[in-house]
C-alpha cells in the first residue's frame, strides 16, 4: 500500500504511475474518498468535543442543584448526530483501504517506460550456449525415453499440468533443493520452512489480493489458501511487528511447494513440466533498511546469477520495463534461461524490490532506538529457484547425443555421484 498522502500532496506522481504501467484506476474518485474521509473526521472530532462540553455543563448543573433539561437534550442531539457521522465514517474509511489496497506500487526512477513485454531491457547474457552435432529433443521426450516422467498417469488422478517424477529426476530434483539451501545458507540466510498455507489477511498484505484470486486454490469452507509462493508466507511473517534496527537486514532462505492455478496460461507451455500446477521453490526473502534496499536488490540478484552460472545454464538477465511489471514491485530483474528446442530464453527467476509497498500492507516496522519513531521496512524477494522449471531446462541444455543427461558438476555430490543419467 502506499502513503495516503501522496493522494494530496502529490496525485500527478500517482497519475504518472498508473500510465506508465497502462493500468486504469480510478484515481479521481478515490482522491474525492480521501476528502471525504478526511471532513467526516473533522466532523466527528467536532461532535466528540461539543459532547465533551454538554457533559461538562450537565454535571456543573448537577454539582449546583440545577436540572440540566437543555443540555441533556443537545447532548442527546448530539449524540445521535455522532453516532450517524461515525457510520458514514466507518464506511468510507473501509471503501478507502479496499481502494488503496488495489492501487500499484510506485515505480523507481531506474526502471524503463514501456508498453509491454517488448520493451523490456535486456542487460547482460551469461554462458555459452552449445553447438551440437545432433538431433536436439525437448525435455518431455528425454524424460520418456529414460523411465522420469509420467505425465499421463498423472492426469488421470489431478488432470492436466500435474506429474510424476520418477528415478533419478526425483534425485535430481531433491538435489537443486539441497545445493540451493546449502548456496544460501553459505551467504548467511537463515532457512526456513513455512506452513503451505495462508489466510487471506496475511495474503492479502503480501499481494494484491484481486489479481491472485484467480491463481491460488482456495481450501472450501476455510478462510485458508494454498500458497502460491512462500514469498507472501515469509513477507506476512513479521507481520505488525517492530523489528530492531541493529537486526536488519532479515534473509531468509525458504523452500515450499507451490501451487497454481495457471489461470490465463492456456496454449502456453501444455507440454511437461516448465508450466505446472505445482512445483518446489527454494525464494530469497530479504527486509531492508530503507536506504539499503537498492544495494540488497543488487546483491541478491547477483546470487541467482551465480547459482545458475554453476549450474552451467545459459541465462540473461532482463529488467522488465514499467508495463511489464508487477503491481506490487518497484523495480524487477528477471533471469530467462536458454530452452534449446524452443531457441528462446524463458522465465526461471524473478527478482524484486516492493520498497516499503508489503510492509504498510503488513505494517512492518524498524526502529533503532525504543524512542525513536518507527520506520517501515523494504522488503525484497527472488527466486534462486523453481526446480521443475530448472530440471527441464538442465534436460535440455545437458542432453547428449546417445539420449542421456549430464549432471551439472555442482549437484553430483547430492545425487550420490551420478555424473550421467541413463548411462548403463
Amino acid at each position: 500500500m502506499l502513503d495516503p498522502k501522496m493522494l494530496r500532496e502529490n496525485p500527478q506522481a500517482l497519475r504518472t504511475m498508473l500510465k506508465n504501467r497502462n493500468f486504469k484506476f480510478p484515481l479521481d474518485d478515490l482522491i474525492d474518498l480521501d476528502n471525504k474521509r478526511r471532513e467526516l473526521i473533522v466532523q466527528v472530532e467536532e461532535l466528540r468535543r461539543k459532547k465533551n462540553l454538554s457533559a461538562l455543563a450537565i454535571s456543573h448543573k448537577v454539582k449546583n442543584h440545577v436540572d440540566p433539561v437543555i443540555e441533556r437534550k443537545e447532548m442527546r442531539t448530539i449524540g445521535d448526530e455522532l453516532l450517524a457521522i461515525e457510520a458514514e465514517l466507518r464506511d468510507a474509511e473501509a471503501k478507502f483501504k479496499r481502494s488503496m489496497m488495489t492501487l500499484p506500487n510506485i515505480i523507481d526512477k531506474s526502471v524503463p517506460i514501456g508498453k509491454d513485454e517488448t520493451d523490456n531491457t535486456v542487460l547482460r547474457y551469461s554462458g555459452t550456449i552449445r553447438d551440437v552435432d545432433f538431433g536436439l529433443k525437448d525435455h518431455v521426450d528425454i524424460a520418456n525415453s529414460l523411465g522420469l516422467l509420467d505425465l499421463e498417469r498423472a492426469a488421470k488422478i489431478a488432470g492436466a499440468r500435474f506429474y510424476f517424477l520418477k528415478n533419478e529426476l526425483v534425485k535430481l530434483n531433491l538435489a537443486l533443493i539441497h545445493y540451493a539451501l546449502d548456496f544460501l545458507a553459505e551467504r548467511g540466510y537463515v532457512l526456513t520452512q513455512p506452513p503451505f498455507l495462508i489466510r487471506k489477511e496475511a495474503m492479502d498484505g503480501a499481494v494484491i489480493f484481486a489479481d491472485l484470486n484467480d491463481m491460488i486454490y482456495k481450501i472450501e469452507n476455510e478462510d485458508m489458501y494454498l500458497i502460491g509462493t512462500s514469498e507472501h508466507s515469509i513477507a506476512a511473517m513479521h507481520m505488525n511487528e517492530i523489528i530492531g534496527g541493529k537486526d536488519l537486514p532479515l534473509k531468509y532462505a525458504s523452500i515450499s511447494p507451490c501451487f497454481r492455478k495457471e489461470a490465463g496460461a492456456h496454449g502456453k507451455d501444455t507440454k511437461g513440466i516448465f508450466r505446472v500446477h505445482q512445483f518446489e521453490k527454494v525464494e530469497q526473502f530479504v527486509y531492508s533498511r530503507p536506504e539499503q534496499s537498492e544495494q540488497l536488490h543488487q546483491q541478491i540478484l547477483k546470487i541467482s546469477e551465480e547459482f545458475y552460472e554453476r549450474l552451467g545454464i545459459p541465462y540473461r538477465t532482463i529488467l522488465l520495463c514499467s508495463a511489464d511489471l508487477g503491481k506490487t514491485s518497484s523495480k524487477t530483474f528477471d533471469l530467462e534461461a536458454w530452452m534449446p528446442i524452443q531457441r528462446n530464453y524463458r522465465e526461471i527467476v524473478s527478482c524484486s524490490n516492493c520498497a516499503d509497498f508489503q510492509a504498510r500492507r503488513l505494517n512492518v516496522r524498524f526502529r533503532d532506538r525504543t524512542n525513536e519513531k518507527t520506520r517501515f521496512v523494504h522488503t525484497l524477494n527472488s527466486t534462486l529457484v523453481a526446480t521443475e522449471r530448472t530440471i527441464a531446462c538442465i534436460m535440455e541444455n545437458y542432453q547428449t547425443s546417445s539420449g542421456t543427461i549430464e549432471v551439472p558438476v555442482v549437484l553430483r555430490n547430492y545425487m550420490s555421484g551420478i555424473k550421467e543419467i541413463g548411462k548403463e
